[in-house]
C-alpha cells in the first residue's frame, strides 16, 4: 500500500492536540478537544479539535466514537462516522451527544473521537429502468428479525 501525506496545521497553541495514534497499529488517530466544556444530558455541541488539514483528493477522514467513551460514559457521536472531505479547510470538529444520565465534563486535550483516513473508490452512478432480483428484496429496516 501507498503511502500517503496528509497535512495538519495546529491552531495558534494547539501543536500539543495533533491527531495521533495511541500504538503503531491502530487504524485511527485519536482527536483531542481543543477547549474545557460541559455536555449537557441529551444534547449535542461541537467540540473543536484544534487543527485543520488537506487531504488528497480521492480520500476522506471518518471521524467515529471512541469505544470507552460510548461504554463507560453513553458518549455518541450525534453524525458517525462524519466525514471530512478533501476541500473542506476549516477547523475539524466533532458534534458529541452525551446520551448518559448526568452531565460531561470535557477538559481540553481529552481524546473525544478517532478518525480514519479512507481512499475513496472511484464511481460511476448510471441511471436504470430495472434492478437484479435478490432473496431480500426490499426487505430492511429490521426485515430479517431479531434473533
Amino acid at each position: 500500500m501507498a503511502k500517503i501525506t496528509i497535512k495538519i496545521q495546529p491552531l495558534d497553541g494547539c501543536s500539543d492536540l495533533m491527531p495521533a495514534k495511541a500504538h503503531e497499529d491502530d487504524a485511527a488517530y485519536d482527536l483531542r478537544s481543543r477547549v474545557d466544556l460541559e455536555l449537557p444530558v441529551g444534547r449535542s455541541i461541537l467540540v473543536p479539535a484544534g487543527f485543520r488539514m488537506e487531504l488528497p483528493v480521492g480520500y476522506e477522514a471518518q471521524v467515529r466514537p471512541r469505544s470507552g467513551l460510548a461504554l463507560k460514559h453513553n458518549i455518541a457521536l450525534t453524525n458517525s462516522p462524519g466525514t471530512i472531505d478533501a476541500g473542506y479547510r476549516g477547523e475539524v470538529g466533532v458534534i458529541v451527544f452525551n446520551h448518559g444520565p448526568e452531565v460531561f465534563a470535557v477538559h481540553r486535550g481529552d481524546r473525544i473521537a478517532q478518525m480514519v483516513i479512507a481512499e475513496l473508490p472511484q464511481v460511476e452512478l448510471i441511471a436504470v429502468n430495472e434492478l437484479s432480483e435478490t432473496v431480500r428484496g426490499e426487505g430492511g429496516f429490521g426485515s430479517s428479525g431479531r434473533k
